[in-house]
């Protein structure tokens, strides 16, 4: 191909457009050398990465109702006998954020007055989605990276679990902070061990860093401020049971899921000063040494983040350490070399004519190179099922070149110019039927909350995309220049 031909086929809008996503995918990927060690922008999911999975399962169901009564009363009774918190969420549906068995809740809704018409174990979609939120703020308070919360929903529109996938983090880590709920609140001691409930977390209005108090001493503890309205309801509280009174017969309990982090009494200036006005300053100590420090961070990032609106308990997980994420890692590349090895073969054994495999394995290589580039710009993360999107999309994107190229040369001739135009169009029409059935086919695995499979649906929907829209018109142009020739 002289110069004049080549300088033609590059000012083509279809290889144009090829080789400025390629250059560009090239900068979004940024291969390069970081302490010693070859490294990219791709995000790796759990596979090919150390870190920790959990999946949780929501101790709470949805369950529809049928009643005579007004749903306010009837509410109001379901509450008092299930000592749980209940939300209309539907005219005949109900979350309750406490696990029963469908048995027990039978019992309990006759009783009532009305009859359970269906039950899902699991919270509605708004609730899921505020379990996500929370979960992200706790995360991004821990300072993970690569972290992915997902509500894993059914047709129902019920979520029973979430997973969360975090690289990086240890596996009694990722259970410290996102396998508890996290709720926050303060008793005082009335008589003998019995306690009364004064506030819940959600009165924090600020939260400070984990100190020691004294300066200098051994003791940790996290320093936090409550609201107007939560420091009216500690004064209420502690005057009521007599904390202020006398202050070392009425201990104030700090709790953590149930378990006490912080008893003490208050000390005889803040007794006296409560007395007189609201405090909003408090201070939780959690002990001394690096188990009193830990213990300080964790309960900084629940107090941070708040608790979650149900409780939730490990279902399944599992952790990766490096050297078997660099392993797979390893073996998911030499996949993909082998893969790619082996499609050349099988094409130059179908045309043995390299001005033509070459092209094709080019173009084909061309095209994973700017997904993976759409990957980095999007983060989407790279696990093992997203490597085998990569090597179906390289399968898929030489089945449709063949298509291509066979289609061209009909009965092994090289058509004229308005021939080959009519042969190109009506493969690249093909080739969009095909795509198109590929697309429906994956849409349900990116759209539900699959979360191990999503990755594989993403990356072949977006390798098809590629090939339809950029390299499939731009290999009709550079094998149209190489058959001219």
């Amino acid at each position: 191909m002289n110069t004049q031909k080549l300088v033609d086929l590059l000012k083509t809008w279809q290889v144009a457009l090829l080789i400025i996503l390629l250059i560009a995918s090239v900068f979004l990927i940024y291969p390069h050398i970081e302490d010693e060690k070859f490294t990219t922008n791709l995000q790796y999911g759990l596979d090919l990465s150390d870190g920790t999975w959990l999946q949780m399962e929501f101790q709470a169901e949805v369950v529809g109702f049928e009643t005579e009564r007004p749903a306010e009363e009837f509410l109001a009774d379901l509450q008092k006998k299930l000592d749980a918190e209940i939300y209309l969420i539907d005219d005949d549906k109900l979350e309750i954020r406490k696990f029963f068995p469908r048995d027990q809740l039978e019992t309990v809704f006759a009783e009532s007055g009305g009859r359970l018409t269906s039950y899902d174990q699991g919270v509605s979609k708004e609730t899921a989605e505020l379990v996500k939120k929370i979960l992200e703020d706790k995360l991004n308070a821990l300072g993970t990276k690569d972290a992915k919360v997902n509500p894993l929903t059914g047709f129902s529109g019920v979520s029973q679990y979430v997973r969360v996938e975090l690289a990086g983090v240890s596996l009694s880590q990722a259970k410290e902070i996102v396998g508890k709920q996290g709720r926050f609140e303060i008793r005082v001691h009335t008589t003998g061990n019995a306690t009364e409930h004064i506030l819940y977390g959600d009165a924090i209005n600020t939260v400070g860093v984990p100190t020691q108090q004294p300066p200098g001493g051994n003791a940790w503890g996290v320093s936090f401020t409550l609201t107007e309205e939560g420091a009216a309801q500690f004064r209420d509280g502690a005057i009521k049971y007599g904390a202020t009174a006398a202050p070392d017969q009425h201990y104030l309990d700090m709790l953590l899921d149930g378990n006490v982090v912080y008893s003490a009494p208050l000390s005889t200036d803040l007794a006296a000063q409560i007395r007189v006005e609201p405090i909003r300053e408090l201070y939780a100590s959690t002990g001394s040494g690096e188990d009193g420090l830990n213990d300080a961070k964790t309960l900084e990032i629940h107090l941070r983040a708040g608790a979650l609106p149900v409780e939730v308990k490990v279902a399944g997980s599992g952790y990766v350490p490096a050297a078997l994420s660099d392993y797979f890692k390893t073996m998911a590349v030499v996949a993909f070399i082998v893969a790619a090895i082996a499609v050349g073969i099988v094409i130059f054994f179908r045309y043995r004519e390299p001005a033509i495999v070459l092209p094709m394995i080019g173009i084909n290589m061309s095209e994973i190179v700017i997904l993976l580039g759409i990957a980095a710009l999007i983060q989407q993360q790279l696990d093992l099922a997203a490597i085998a999107g990569l090597i179906a999309v390289l399968g898929t994107g030489i089945d449709q070149l063949v298509i291509i190229t066979d289609e061209i040369l009909h009965e092994g001739k090289v058509p004229s110019p308005n021939i080959y135009q009519k042969r190109l169009t009506r493969a690249i029409g093909i080739i969009m039927v095909s795509a198109a059935t590929v697309i429906i086919a994956m849409l349900p695995l990116a759209l539900m909350d699959l979360s191990t499979l999503r990755g594989f649906a993403i990356i072949t929907i977006l390798g098809v995309l590629i090939g339809v829209l950029v390299t499939r018109p731009a290999y009709g142009k550079i094998i149209m220049a190489i058959l001219s020739k």
